[in-house]
């Protein structure tokens, strides 16, 4: 095993060199069901990043290339955040030539279960250089009441 990789001499698969380009895929030989084909692959790819703010719980999913009138935010009945769209494959012209094709076309889909401090009413989305923003506000934390006892004795 070389200590500097050398990456003219193809590709290696020794599972004990950290530089060796092969990596271990657990679905490699997992038959997908036919709506995980290549033309949905988009629907795989919607990557989503969650963070909770001591005021909101913040989504953002990319979403290059689609418009606003490409993709909806729903909520199903005030515990599921649902973003869904689609992205149109190219029309191809008859004298075209492809070389490669690449991007991913089909429907996309995400749910997400919404924490019990959500305030569904107040959902707001947004889409700026490719990526949706979903802001969902928290209710405020109450703050238990508490009374003091007089101790007697």
């Amino acid at each position: 095993m070389s200590l500097i990789p050398s990456f003219f001499d193809g590709r290696r698969s020794d599972v004990f060199d950290p530089f060796s380009l092969d990596m271990w895929d657990p679905f490699k030989d997992f038959q997908f069901p036919s709506s995980f084909s290549a033309e949905n692959s988009a629907f795989v790819n919607t990557r989503v990043d969650w963070k909770e703010t001591p005021e909101a719980h913040v989504l953002k999913a990319d979403i290059p290339g689609l418009k606003k009138e490409q993709v909806k935010v729903e909520i199903e009945d005030d515990k599921v955040l649902q973003i869904s769209g689609e992205r149109n494959v190219e029309r191809e012209d008859k004298n075209d030539k492809w070389h490669r094709v690449e991007r991913s076309s089909g429907k996309f889909l995400r749910k997400f279960r919404l924490p019990e401090n959500a305030k569904v009413d107040q959902v707001k989305a947004s889409i700026e250089n490719g990526v949706l923003t979903v802001t969902i506000p928290k209710e405020d934390v109450k703050k238990p009441d508490v009374k003091a006892v007089q101790i007697s004795g």
